[in-house]
């Protein structure tokens, strides 16, 4: 008689539930793929409008939960947490799913399991902007400058230790994958975040307004861009998003900005989809609002570092252009890229925006995730899954 197999027992980890932001809808696509699937994070304090897309799941979470004032002070609980991912008891599940840009892809984990892990990036603070976050903490120097760096380097040596307990590492773009490659020295295949690009239906009439959506926090950019729109009181800018620069939009906010601030869904979209350009300053990871804007046929006038590289085609880079790069974060150098990009806009069609955008589709995004995990526990399908994928990754 022939054994059952086994259903694969699969576990999800997450870095910690406070907001529902861009990595929690990749999670949110994950725990669609695994509904069977077991949630792990440091802690949950999503508001309870933002728990729709847990299904009605309570994630185990850490002792960090409990701690005094954590609701509001959790990441200043960063010393705590490799020792509070660690804890979580994950002896038995076949496939451990991490979603990692802090310390989730640190989860222990046997030789008989399987270790997946999709970098976010790498712990930021404490690699490559290390310098930039002591800086905006006021922490250059001085006591707390000496324990805050001591600290990051110890979160530097075990964030390099939890390396060699993933099994197949997972990039959100090509940017990141090479900082996983110069931080850790491992190969990550790229699996680019779903973008739900049919939420975003093609408009083809531009009216003659630019905007620009986003959090209002300080490396987005927002002010440098609506200083850019006073270069150019003739055009006119929407601004859609609150945060903490608000009040330094605010200020440099001529006539010609509208600052609508935080707005519903369908705000935002009536607003990319009649824009004749989205503008964007960030130098992200990857960047999902600019791949909404292409999926409503919108170009994109974007600062040309980090994802965006990827996810707009420039003119003079690509032979089938989505918008046009800017060198330089400043007011001058958006204002330049909106004047070269008018002189172009009509070589850029609404539907070939569109096209490029499904290149980044959550059904995308499924089918990859799909095929990798099988990949990886199925050893059958081992190699000629992952080579197509790094195939894709890198055409």
């Amino acid at each position: 008689m022939v054994a059952t197999p086994r259903k694969r027992k699969v576990a999800i980890i997450h870095d910690w539930l406070v907001v529902y932001a861009g990595a929690e809808k990749v999670l949110e696509h994950l725990l669609d793929l695994w509904p069977d699937a077991d949630l792990f994070a440091l802690v949950d304090f999503l508001e309870e409008g933002d728990r729709g897309f847990l299904k009605g799941r309570t994630p185990h979470t850490s002792f960090i939960q409990k701690l005094p004032m954590a609701r509001r002070k959790y990441r200043q609980y960063l010393p705590l947490m490799p020792l509070a991912i660690e804890q979580f008891d994950l002896s038995s599940y076949d496939v451990i799913i991490s979603s990692s840009h802090a310390v989730a892809k640190g989860v222990i984990t046997s030789p008989s399991q399987t270790h997946i892990s999709y970098v976010h990036s790498p712990m930021r603070y404490a690699w490559d902007l290390q310098h930039q976050y002591l800086r905006e903490s006021g922490m250059t120097g001085g006591m707390k400058s000496f324990i805050a760096r001591a600290l990051l380097h110890y979160m530097r040596m075990w964030d390099l230790r939890t390396v060699n307990g993933v099994d197949v590492m997972l990039a959100n773009s090509q940017f990141i994958a090479r900082r996983i490659q110069k931080v850790y020295r491992h190969d990550a295949t790229v699996v680019y975040p779903p973008v739900d690009t049919e939420g975003f239906a093609l408009c083809e009439q531009k009216e003659d307004f630019y905007v620009t959506a986003s959090r209002m926090v300080p490396y987005k950019m927002i002010p440098t861009i609506v200083e850019a729109f006073r270069l150019m009181p003739d055009k006119q800018l929407y601004v859609i998003g609150t945060g903490p620069d608000m009040d330094k939009v605010m200020a440099a906010a001529g006539p010609n900005v509208v600052v609508l601030g935080h707005q519903p869904f369908d705000v935002l979209r009536a607003h990319l989809q009649h824009a004749k350009a989205f503008i964007f300053a960030a130098e992200e990871d990857f960047g999902i609002t600019p791949v909404e804007a292409q999926a409503c046929g919108t170009p994109v006038i974007a600062y040309g570092r980090g994802g965006s590289l990827e996810t707009v085609r420039g003119m003079g880079i690509d032979d089938a252009p989505t918008g046009v790069f800017f060198d330089e974060q400043t007011p001058e150098a958006i204002a330049q890229a909106v004047q070269a990009f008018e002189a172009v806009a009509h070589t850029i069609p609404p539907r070939r925006c569109r096209e490029h955008a499904q290149r980044f589709s959550a059904s995308a995004f499924r089918r990859s995730m799909t095929d990798i995990v099988r990949a990886a526990t199925e050893p059958r399908a081992q190699g000629k899954v992952l080579q197509l994928h790094e195939w894709a990754a890198n055409s």
